[in-house]
């Protein structure tokens, strides 16, 4: 279903596509820009996620002067932005520690649950987390593989969504996960590298708060 005006977004309304199920149905990455079968769970007839082509947005973006980001003020809904395909066979998880890092992608799992069971997951966290936070760390990967085929977990210090995207790139993964406080530094990137040598056309994007 088509989402009608949303003011939060910088880029043109008719760019985005809304879904109002929960869990997304099996095969999701297929029908993408076709209207829902009604196959999940109704939530109100609320959007649970919008979807955009990222192609479109960026050439919107290479329009203007300066890169914009992605909404004027971030929305509660997670966005997916996806290039010339949708895959979920090796997702990056962009772990930072946080709670909201934690409702991020959990709220993914339970999103595309039937479309991971065959996914190969590999999640970035800081190379130092605190003593109390190792259990949530812990139960993170946990979660992530109780839903995936295989996961692994690697600790370094990005500190710019510019090295998970390059990371993402060298290693050909096909979706990256990540918090919609960085959409401004990442519009900054995808402008910059958008259709050079490192573009990866085959990696996609689900942004959250």
């Amino acid at each position: 279903m088509q989402a009608k005006l949303d003011t939060q977004f910088s880029f043109p309304s008719e760019l985005i596509t809304s879904y109002q199920e929960i869990p997304l149905p099996e095969g999701f990455n297929l029908n993408l820009g076709i209207e829902s079968d009604n196959k999940g769970l109704q939530i109100n007839a609320n959007p649970v996620l919008y979807t955009a082509h990222l192609p479109r947005i960026l050439d919107w973006l290479h329009g203007l002067d300066q890169p914009s980001p992605l909404e004027k003020e971030p929305c509660d809904i997670p966005v997916l932005l996806f290039d010339k395909e949708l895959s979920f066979d090796r997702l990056l998880f962009h772990y930072d520690g946080t709670p909201a890092s934690t409702k991020i992608i959990k709220h993914f799992l339970h999103l595309f649950s039937e479309n991971l069971r065959d996914s190969k997951a590999t999640i970035i966290s800081p190379a130092f987390i605190p003593k109390s936070k190792l259990k949530e760390e812990q139960e993170i990967i946990q979660d992530v593989a109780n839903y995936t085929a295989e996961t692994s977990f690697i600790k370094f210090n990005f500190n710019r969504i510019g090295d998970f995207w390059s990371y993402a790139v060298k290693h050909q993964k096909t979706l990256l996960v990540t918090t919609k406080n960085n959409q401004s530094d990442l519009a900054k990137v995808l402008f910059h590298f958008y259709k050079g040598g490192l573009w990866y056309d085959k990696l996609s994007f689900y942004l959250a708060l």
